[in-house]
């Protein structure tokens, strides 16, 4: 008795009657009326695989390859139909000539029985044209009915970050939905994407893909019009428009999670940080605490860390457009930061932008008390790591100084959304509690830089440095 392989593939498209089940059942009625062996190794199935390109299916391949075997473990591939094999004409020739001339092992439909004269191979050649046909044509018809469904508004992509799938429509996701509220917040806030990012990691919140947070997945949420109620789609694949941002917009049905304000705000300053910052320079690691808070008073450019990592310089300057150079050790500048904190502390005197005194920005709520427990519930755990033998003490003293930073940030932005400031004082008010309560924080050598700075940019808008006299001049963040 000969030994038989059987190949099962059915892709999203095939209807009930081609399902994997019914496709083998008729393929183990085939074998046993014609006296072949099909052992459970030699069946391999593809599920919800187009048929078009051959590499994109790996049971296949592995077929393919087991077939290839010295001596060759069986004699003949049985499938449902020949569409099955391949809705491609030049994958079909290819693989068939080389399993019958190289390996000496038939194909064989079994619902398109062949005769084993000469004419069968125009036939067999016909059936493979017109299944390439249903192919290219089912294809084109799919497109032509998602361009109309879009047109109307209609749901033809899986649901962003935020959202979930309901009838027909995203609908938001309540455990989501809020972090996409706290992204666009943070970001018009004055974080950048890369802290953002960041911050979504210490938090544990993933990507719908189960992935860590990178300053571009942050940047796709931002750039999402799903977000104010539009929908999406490419017209074509172009892989310099990474964010889609020539892509066809029409209105949604869903609800929006952010207002068109809001939006709108985010994308003024990505685009003013595209003109400020050279492409790989927003992707450094805030490696200090003060990175991308200091500015120079001449130009108003923003201050970098020098090559050794030892001081901080205008970048204008340093590329010949700024004619004042303001370099200056970064032990130094830190401490006159610190120090201009304490004594605007103490005179209760604190810069900020007139026009926020009048009103609070109207902004989205976030889930600060749910994500504060987070932390908390972190902090427990990095204690009984410890305790348990775990971690060592200086893991230990890392981790918790990271997740006390996080606490006190997140508390600094529950107190600012959740008031709603009226008056210079209330405002001056609100300041002066936060740096108290993070003063202590910022000067820890525990703390880490990265943490530094995430927590200052939640009390600080920016530095200006005066060379002259090396001082500086804080705005405050409202």
């Amino acid at each position: 008795m000969n030994t038989a392989a059987a190949y099962i593939r059915v892709s999203t498209e095939d209807q009930v009657e081609f399902s994997p089940d019914s496709q083998l059942k008729a393929v183990r009625k085939y074998a046993r009326e014609h006296d072949l062996i099909l052992p459970e190794e030699f069946v391999f199935v593809d599920e919800g695989i187009s048929g078009r390109k051959a590499d994109k299916r790996p049971a296949f391949q592995k077929m393919i390859g087991t077939a290839k075997l010295k001596p060759k473990p069986f004699d003949v591939i049985l499938l449902w139909k020949f569409s099955r094999f391949a809705r491609n004409r030049e994958d079909s020739i290819v693989y068939k000539s080389m399993l019958r001339k190289q390996c000496g092992i038939d194909v064989v439909s079994i619902s398109e029985q062949l005769s084993e004269d000469k004419t069968s191979i125009l036939i067999e050649a016909l059936i493979e044209a017109m299944d390439e046909y249903y192919s290219l044509n089912l294809a084109e018809e799919v497109r032509r009915g998602m361009t109309e469904k879009f047109s109307r508004g209609g749901v033809v992509s899986q649901p962003p970050f935020g959202y979930k799938m309901g009838d027909g429509v995203f609908v938001p996701d309540e455990n989501t939905a809020p972090i996409v509220r706290m992204i666009f917040g943070d970001y018009i806030s004055g974080l950048g994407t890369r802290q953002i990012a960041a911050k979504l990691n210490d938090m544990d919140i993933r990507t719908l893909k189960g992935n860590r947070w990178e300053n571009r997945t942050v940047e796709y949420v931002l750039t999402n019009p799903t977000y104010i109620g539009k929908l999406r789609r490419s017209k074509a694949i172009d892989r310099k428009d990474r964010f889609h941002e020539n892509a066809e917009l029409v209105d949604g049905h869903h609800q929006p999670l952010i207002s068109p304000e809001i939006f709108e705000a985010a994308q003024k300053r990505r685009s003013e940080t595209k003109r400020s910052y050279t492409r790989y320079a927003r992707s450094e690691p805030a490696e200090f605490m003060l990175k991308g808070l200091v500015r120079c008073d001449k130009c108003g450019a923003t201050l970098t860390m020098s090559g050794d990592h030892s001081y901080l310089q205008c970048h204008r300057y340093a590329k010949g457009v700024c004619n004042v150079s303001h370099a200056v050790n970064v032990n130094k500048i830190n401490k006159i930061v610190i120090d201009k904190l304490k004594q605007d502390l103490s005179n209760n005197n604190f810069a900020f932008e007139s026009e926020a005194a009048v009103k609070k920005p109207d902004a989205e709520s976030t889930a600060f008390s749910h994500l504060i427990q987070r932390e908390q519930n972190k902090l427990m755990r990095v204690k009984e790591a410890y305790e348990a033998g775990v971690d060592t003490l200086e893991e230990y003293k890392e981790n918790k100084a990271k997740i006390t930073a996080r606490i006190a940030e997140l508390q600094a932005k529950e107190t600012a959304e959740s008031t709603e400031y009226r008056t210079p004082e209330e405002i001056s008010a609100a300041i002066a509690g936060r740096i108290r309560s993070n003063l202590s924080t910022l000067q820890s050598d525990e703390t880490s830089e990265t943490a530094k700075n995430m927590l200052l940019r939640s009390i600080v808008d920016r530095i200006i440095f005066i060379r002259p006299g090396n001082l500086t001049e804080i705005i405050y963040r409202i």
